[in-house]
């Protein structure tokens, strides 16, 4: 049987905004693209992703991925 692990993903919260990943207080959609990106990379795949794009304006995003346990 298949076994998966998740992680909840909250662009405010992530290490890589406080080391300056993402410039500014808005995110732009190529700083997102090269961090989901990263996620990939480390086999992660995400299955739900939402930006708050229209309501706020910030770019921010919330999501969820899941990638096959070791």
């Amino acid at each position: 049987m298949i076994k998966w692990e998740y992680l909840l993903i909250d662009s405010k919260n992530l290490p890589e905004a406080e080391k300056g990943m993402f410039k500014t207080p808005k995110v732009t959609l190529e700083e997102a693209e090269s961090y989901l990106n990263k996620l990939g990379e480390k086999g992660w795949e995400i299955i739900d992703l939402d930006f708050d794009l229209l309501i706020h304006d910030t770019g921010a995003f919330v999501g969820v991925a899941k990638r096959q346990k070791a």
